[in-house]
C-alpha cells in the first residue's frame, strides 16, 4: 500500500458523506420536475393556460438564483447543515402547500417557496463535498453528485403521475411532500457525518482576490465569472435536452410519440452511466478542461446529426443515448473546474454564485428555442444546441486561460 493510500480516511467515512449529499441533490432535482409533469391537471383543475403555468416555473428559478447566490455566504458562515435542513423543510412546506393551493396565486406562491429551498442546495452540497471527501476520491463524489440528480429528475414524473392517475394531483403532491421530509429526517439521524470542522484561517493571497478574510474578495477573481458563464451556457443546453429536443426530433424525423416520450429518459440514464466514467477520469484534475472538452464536443457532433441529417426513426433514441452519456462524462470534470478556481474557505459563496448560473440559463432558454419551435424551426433548435455545446467548450479552456492568467499574476 502506498503512503498516499495509507492516509486517505475510511471509504465508509468518505461514502457516508456521499451518500448523504447525494440524496438531499436528488431532492433539489426532483422539487425542479414537480410541478411540469403535472400540468394537464392543472390547467383545468385552476382553469389557467400553459403560458400561467409555465411562469410558475420562472418564479420557481428566479427565486432559486437569487438564494442561490446569497445562501453560499450563509453556508460560509454558519456551516452547511443548518442551511441544507431549512432547505429541505422548505421544499416538504412547499409541495404540501402545492397540493393544498384553491387559485392560481396561491400555488405562485408556493412556487415561491420551492424555489427558496431549491436555491441552497448546491453551495451546501459543494462545500460538504469538497471539505469531508478525500482528494483522490472527490471526482467520484462529483459523479455521485451528478448521478443523483438525474435520478431526481427522473423520479419526479415517475412518482406524481401514476398518483395524479389513480388518486389525484393533490396526492401525489402531498406524497412529495412527504418524501422531502422523509429525506429531512434521514439526514438528520446521521446529521454527525454533516458536521465540519472549524475552517483553517484564511490567508492572503492575491489569486484569491486580495486577503481570504475578505468576504467578497472572491468576487474580484475572473475565473469565477468565467464559471458563472460556462454554468449558464450549460443551463441552456440541459433546458433545451429537456423542454424541446425530444419533440423537434420527432417532427424532424417522424419519432412515434412514445418512443420520442422515452428520449429524455434514455439521456438521463446514459448520462448516470457517463458520470460514473468521468469519475473514474476525472481521478487527474489537471486534465479536466480536455474531458470536458471530449465529451461536448462529442456531443455536439450528434446534435448536429440529428439537426441535419436524414435518419431513420429508430436511430434517434440511440443518439440521446450517445449524446447523455457523452454529456455525462464532462459532468465531474465540469465541478472539478469550479473548484480549482475557487479560493480557500469560500466553497459556498463561489459555488452559489458560479450555480446561480444554471438558473439564469434555465429561466432565459425557453425564451429563445421557445420561438423557434413556435416557428416550425426544429432543425433551428438542433443546431442551436450544438452551437452551445461548442461554446461550452471554449468557456472551459477560457476559464483555464483565465486562471493561469491570475495565476501568473500573482
Amino acid at each position: 500500500m502506498s503512503s498516499a493510500a495509507a492516509t486517505l480516511p475510511p471509504l465508509r467515512q468518505d461514502a457516508g458523506v456521499i451518500g448523504l449529499v447525494g440524496l438531499a441533490h436528488l431532492i433539489s432535482h426532483f422539487s425542479q420536475l414537480l410541478l411540469p409533469p403535472l400540468f394537464p391537471w392543472l390547467k383545468d383543475a385552476l382553469d389557467v393556460n400553459y403560458v400561467q403555468l409555465g411562469f410558475l416555473m420562472t418564479l420557481f428559478f428566479v427565486v432559486s438564483c437569487g438564494v442561490q447566490a446569497a445562501s453560499g455566504f450563509l453556508v460560509d458562515r454558519h456551516g452547511p447543515r443548518p442551511v441544507l435542513f431549512g432547505g429541505l423543510a422548505l421544499v416538504g412546506v412547499a409541495a404540501f402547500g402545492f397540493a393544498a393551493s384553491t387559485s392560481y396565486w396561491m400555488m405562485a406562491g408556493f412556487a415561491m417557496v420551492a424555489g427558496l429551498g431549491n436555491g441552497v442546495f448546491h453551495p451546501v452540497d459543494y462545500t460538504l463535498l469538497n471539505r469531508k471527501v478525500s482528494g483522490p476520491r472527490l471526482g467520484h463524489a462529483y459523479s455521485f453528485h451528478g448521478i443523483t440528480g438525474s435520478l431526481g429528475w427522473a423520479l419526479a414524473p415517475a412518482l406524481v403521475v401514476p398518483l395524479a392517475i389513480a388518486f389525484s394531483w393533490r396526492v401525489a403532491l402531498a406524497a412529495a411532500g412527504v418524501l422531502a421530509w422523509v429525506v429531512l429526517l434521514v439526514l438528520w439521524v446521521h446529521r454527525h457525518r454533516l458536521d465540519l470542522p472549524a475552517a483553517p484561517a484564511p490567508a492572503a493571497s492575491a489569486a484569491s482576490g486580495g486577503s481570504g478574510s475578505d468576504t467578497f474578495g472572491f468576487l474580484r477573481m475572473p475565473a469565477v465569472w468565467m464559471c458563472f458563464a460556462f454554468f449558464f451556457v450549460y443551463a441552456v443546453v440541459l433546458s433545451v435536452v429537456q423542454a424541446f429536443a425530444p419533440e423537434a426530433a420527432r417532427q424532424l424525423h417522424a419519432v412515434p410519440v412514445g418512443l420520442a416520450a422515452a428520449c429524455l429518459t434514455i439521456y438521463m440514464v446514459c448520462g448516470a452511466g457517463g458520470m460514473v466514467l468521468g469519475g473514474f477520469l476525472a481521478s487527474d484534475p489537471t486534465r479536466c478542461e480536455r474531458i470536458v472538452g471530449a465529451g461536448f464536443g462529442m456531443a455536439a457532433l450528434v446534435a448536429l446529426a440529428i439537426g441535419v441529417a436524414p435518419l431513420p426513426a429508430l436511430a434517434v433514441p440511440v443518439l440521446f443515448g450517445v449524446m447523455g452519456f457523452t454529456s455525462g462524462i464532462a459532468g465531474p470534470s465540469r465541478d472539478l473546474i469550479v473548484k480549482r478556481s475557487t479560493p480557500p474557505n469560500a466553497s459556498g459563496r463561489v459555488f452559489g454564485i458560479v450555480y446561480s448560473g444554471l438558473d439564469i440559463g434555465q429561466a432565459v432558454a425557453p425564451l429563445v428555442f421557445g420561438s423557434l419551435m413556435d416557428h416550425g424551426r426544429f432543425a433551428g433548435v438542433w443546431l442551436g444546441l450544438a452551437l452551445m455545446q461548442l461554446l461550452l467548450i471554449a468557456s472551459a479552456f477560457n476559464v483555464r486561460r483565465t486562471r493561469r492568467a491570475t495565476l501568473a499574476a500573482a
